[in-house]
């Protein structure tokens, strides 16, 4: 199949190094129907007191904060079709602003380029988030605060975490590894890709494929797996997500694509038996860049190429953890058909 050995990104100048990741996860939220059922995302469901959230108020996630808004099938294009992140406005007595988070089923990421379509929202006192974690202290955030935003002015904040930002108490705005960025643009008036290529002691970050910075630390990078999040929230803290917000806002995420290396022995030897001898031809793709706002319509997605032979060779997706099954090739899930419904049926 073509891909099967991996993804690389495009070299900036001539003679840099072209890195080639061997994983890929699309996720097109313009057509995904329910959110709650995609063995990709796990939409999370919990609760953190005031102290914990480090602001005035605590956080709630809902699934009800969740939405799936896609494309209807022979109606008008909806202009913000995409996964919806809602923050509530805050109940009279609450103690807990009602918050929305989705992570990646997928743990073991490990160096990568990371992309989302995003459409922020305009509403004063939240924070828009995509970013990579682990924890505290080994984490790449694009993070999107409605309360620096006006008419003119449309920043986003890139922050690594690291073990330096935990000795500020988890202020990296103290450390080298924290820029506001003004955009050239309105972020809360379209959709807009944002992304990061992680790779050891480097992070680059970019926006409609128009590259903001680089953040190079062989120290403070990380350099362990992780997942990839999706967030909208609100604590309050007037030095960071402000609000809570005065009416119901919401982030629309259209899309989420992620080209990725793998922690996992089972994913790193199912890679070593396809491509460890001789790749063939065709079998490492070049991601392509997204230059300007992407359009409804008019994105790549391997998964959806017309020559249907971009990633049928590698393996998918299991439905949850709770299986015991992390990745099967596609055959394996016939074969589990097979032993397991079938000699179930009626004669």
């Amino acid at each position: 199949a073509d891909c099967e050995c991996g993804y690389f990104i495009k070299a900036r100048e001539v003679g840099d190094h072209q890195a080639v990741f061997t994983e890929v996860l699309e996720s097109d939220f313009t057509t995904l129907k329910d959110i709650r059922i995609n063995t990709d995302w796990v939409p999370q469901n919990w609760s953190v007191d005031k102290e914990d959230s480090k602001g005035p108020y605590g956080r709630r996630t809902d699934l009800n904060n969740l939405k799936s808004n896609p494309v209807q099938s022979g109606a008008p294009f909806i202009q913000e079709a995409g996964l919806e992140l809602w923050v509530r406005k805050l109940a009279p007595g609450d103690e807990y602003v009602g918050v929305a988070e989705v992570d990646t089923f997928r743990t073991d990421m490990l160096y990568g380029s990371f992309r989302a379509s995003i459409k922020t929202p305009r509403v004063n006192g939240t924070c828009a988030a995509f970013f990579w974690y682990l924890n505290d202290t080994q984490e790449i955030d694009m993070e999107f605060l409605g309360r620096q935003t006006n008419d003119t002015y449309s920043p986003v904040n890139l922050v690594m975490h690291s073990t330096l930002s935990s000795e500020y108490g988890g202020d990296a705005s103290k450390t080298p590894t924290y820029k506001i960025v003004p955009l050239p643009f309105q972020a809360n008036e379209g959709f807009h890709e944002y992304r990061f290529d992680w790779q050891p002691g480097i992070v680059s970050f970019y926006a409609d494929g128009q590259q903001l910075t680089d953040m190079a630390d062989q120290k403070y990078v990380p350099n362990v797996p992780g997942k990839i999040i999706l967030s909208h929230w609100s604590n309050g803290q007037p030095l960071w997500s402000g609000g809570p917000p005065e009416e119901d806002a919401k982030m629309v995420v259209s899309y989420v694509k992620a080209y990725f290396n793998s922690s996992n022995p089972v994913r790193i030897k199912d890679h070593h038996q396809r491509c460890g001898i001789a790749p063939k031809e065709k079998a490492v793709c070049q991601i392509p860049d997204q230059m300007g706002p992407p359009k409804y319509g008019d994105v790549y997605f391997f998964h959806k190429d017309p020559s249907g032979n971009k990633v049928n060779n590698q393996s998918i997706f299991g439905v949850s953890s709770a299986t015991g099954f992390e990745r099967l090739p596609i055959w394996a899930y016939f074969l589990l058909f097979a032993m397991i419904v079938l000699p179930g049926l009626p004669e």
